[in-house]
């Protein structure tokens, strides 16, 4: 009886536990979580570097770095290049735009206004809409940018997947241009914005980045409830599955 019961307190206990761990883990993060000094504009320096010739998964790039650029941002959404139904960079073998990060940052984020706003990411571009009149009211689209995350460093790629929405980061690196070859041909060049002003497909910024720190994740122990939801509701399978089925008078 006291076996039976505990099975389904975890099964039970561990779904609830799942689920909420997964709905909350993406809700963006109450201003009084962060370090809001921190989230000032960006800080663009024009440079003059000569290209980076380098190779990814046997695809040759060059990258051309125009200027240096620190972006201290809260992740809003993401994008990982690798998933599965990303065709777009598998087509054009892409293998150094490893992901994108759509941030916000300023008084969108101090006002709290940035938490009435929907953020989604497509394989190219972060969409945004308002759900509230503050968001229409304080949110500033001068204030949240999408990052195509360039790198050939296959230690920093896998670092990047620890960054996950309402993460609060400092990104460091180059703006950058970058052209695709193929058997020495061009294939085709992308090209960074410049201000955070531009809209449209091609109003995203190309950050060939040389390293990343997050200075708090206010959702971790959300993720962390959602795996040991899922870890209980397993537990308490596995322990049903091996009972004696129950028979009562």
């Amino acid at each position: 009886m006291f076996l039976h019961s505990a099975a389904r307190i975890l099964m039970i206990g561990g779904l609830l536990v799942a689920v909420a761990g997964w709905w909350m883990k993406g809700v963006l993060p109450d201003p009084a979580k962060l370090q809001l000094d921190e989230l000032n504009e960006p800080v663009q320096t024009r440079v003059r570097k000569p290209p980076i010739d380098t190779q990814v998964n046997g695809v040759d790039y060059r990258i051309q770095p125009r200027y240096a650029y620190e972006l201290n941002a809260v992740v809003v959404s993401l994008h990982h290049s690798d998933s599965w139904w990303d065709y777009a960079h598998k087509e054009w073998g892409d293998h150094v735009n490893v992901m994108d990060l759509c941030v916000a940052w300023g008084d969108s984020v101090r006002s709290g206004a940035y938490r009435d706003v929907s953020f989604d990411n497509s394989q190219w571009e972060c969409h945004w809409s308002y759900r509230s009149e503050r968001a229409m009211k304080f949110f500033k689209n001068e204030q949240v940018s999408n990052n195509h995350i360039v790198t050939d460093d296959p230690s920093l790629a896998r670092a990047l997947l620890n960054i996950h929405v309402g993460d609060q980061i400092r990104l460091r690196g180059y703006l950058v241009d970058y052209t695709t070859f193929k058997d020495g041909r061009a294939l085709g060049t992308r090209v960074s914005s410049e201000t955070r002003t531009d809209t449209g497909p091609g109003a995203c910024e190309v950050l060939y980045i040389d390293g990343f720190e997050q200075s708090g994740s206010p959702n971790r122990g959300w993720r962390i409830a959602q795996w040991a939801g899922l870890g209980a509701l397993l537990l308490g399978l596995v322990l049903w599955m091996f009972l004696p089925m129950r028979v009562d008078d």
